[in-house]
C-alpha cells in the first residue's frame, strides 16, 4: 500500500482550520504525520460582542474556509491532485458553522472524485493527544 495524503478541515465553532495529514498504511499500525496546519482565530471578532454569535461565526468561516485550505495545501507542499481523502468536522458544534466547513469538504471531495470521511469534534480532541506539531521537527 501507497502512503496516502488527506486534507482535514475544521470549523465546529470560531476557528477556521485546515491540515494535510500523510499516512502510511504499510505498517501494522498505520502512522500519520502533519505536513501542515493552520488555524484561523475568530477570537478578536467576538471579544467585541463578549462571546460568540453563532451568524457571525459562520459568516467568518465562509471567508476564511478558502485562504485557510489553500495555505494548508501549500504549506505541506501538496496539491488538489494529490489528495487521497478529505475529512471534515461533522458534529458537535455551531450547526452554522458545522455547514459551512461541511459543504465546503463534501463540494471538494466531489469534484475531485475523492471520499469524504465525516469526524466527530470529540473523538478530534481525544485524538489530537497523539499527534505531533508539523514545526516541531
Amino acid at each position: 500500500m501507497k502512503s496516502i495524503n488527506i486534507l482535514a478541515i475544521e470549523t465546529s465553532c470560531d476557528e477556521t482550520a485546515a491540515c494535510v495529514l500523510r499516512g502510511d498504511l504499510k505498517s501494522k499500525q498505520p502512522q500519520f504525520e502533519f505536513l501542515s496546519s493552520v488555524i484561523k482565530s475568530q477570537i478578536p471578532m467576538h471579544k467585541k460582542t463578549g462571546g460568540i454569535v453563532p451568524e457571525v461565526a459562520a459568516r467568518a468561516h465562509m471567508a476564511n474556509i478558502l485562504p485557510v485550505t489553500q495555505l494548508a495545501l501549500g504549506k505541506a507542499k501538496k496539491r488538489l491532485n494529490d489528495l487521497d481523502y478529505v475529512t471534515v468536522t461533522s458534529g458537535p458544534g455551531l450547526i452554522g458553522s458545522l455547514i459551512v466547513g461541511t459543504e465546503f469538504a463534501k463540494g471538494l471531495a466531489a469534484s475531485l472524485n475523492l471520499p469524504l470521511l465525516p469526524t466527530n469534534h470529540m473523538s478530534g480532541h481525544l485524538y489530537s493527544a497523539f499527534a505531533h506539531d508539523p514545526t516541531d521537527r
